[in-house]
């Protein structure tokens, strides 16, 4: 089933095409990277996927709804989870409360295991009481992907969620991007080529706002024109 259709997408500031054209179908229970250049659009074509940004232009349906003119609010209430590319966690709430914020929904016994089963998940267990400010850049990064569990959404957008991360943490958060696969559908911005090999199932690659390849991690590997504007070979 595509749990995440787009077409034609685009976004322009002023004369600047930040996205053009951009069509994606993106399987339920899939991990798909987008990856691309510094300025490629990535993060502004996720952002339109999570409704932080309005399109300039196309359409977004999530599970066979259109959402294109929907707010980002409605959007995790149908299950889109968003994690920044700059954490944007509460510093002065302890762990534990920064993903209360997130879990308000259900009962209180429900919001309670939700909360400690995604601390738990991010290797965070430990820190419930600590607040934000205390932790290191790399726990606050995993703190928030413990924010979009909580919410246990059909498709977790990550933005760059290796980066700060120790080489152990890097591992420990492949080892749960890839447990998550029976859960939810990840979509993935990252430029750490090795963890995108090894968890994407497909691979859509941007350059200048426009898709420039997409397929299977070997296939975009090998793609001349990837190489070229990206891979740098």
């Amino acid at each position: 089933m595509t749990l995440l259709a787009t077409r034609g997408l685009g976004k322009s500031f002023g004369g600047l095409e930040a996205v053009r054209g951009v069509s994606l179908d993106v399987a339920e229970g899939e991990v798909r990277a987008i990856i691309g250049p510094n300025g490629a659009g990535k993060s502004t074509l996720v952002g339109m996927v999570a409704g932080r940004t309005r399109p300039s232009a196309g359409t977004i349906a999530f599970a066979g709804r259109d959402v294109t003119a929907l707010p980002a609010w409605r959007r995790v209430r149908l299950g889109i989870a968003y994690t920044f590319q700059i954490t944007s966690v509460f510093s002065g709430l302890t762990c534990r409360d920064n993903v209360a914020l997130a879990a308000q929904h259900g009962d209180r016994r429900d919001r309670d295991e939700r909360i400690a089963v995604a601390l738990r998940r991010v290797g965070l267990a430990d820190a419930v009481a600590r607040t934000a400010s205390a932790l290191s850049y790399g726990h606050r990064r995993l703190l928030e992907v413990a924010m979009g569990l909580a919410l246990a959404p059909r498709l977790l957008i990550m933005d760059e969620p290796t980066q700060g991360l120790a080489e152990g943490e890097i591992d420990g958060l492949c080892r749960l991007v890839r447990a998550l696969r029976t859960e939810t559908t990840v979509l993935l911005i990252e430029h750490n080529m090795a963890v995108v090999m090894a968890l994407a199932d497909r691979i859509t690659v941007l350059d200048r706002g426009a898709v420039l390849a997409e397929g299977p991690p070997a296939a975009v590997r090998a793609d001349a024109a990837v190489r070229a504007a990206y891979l740098g070979a």
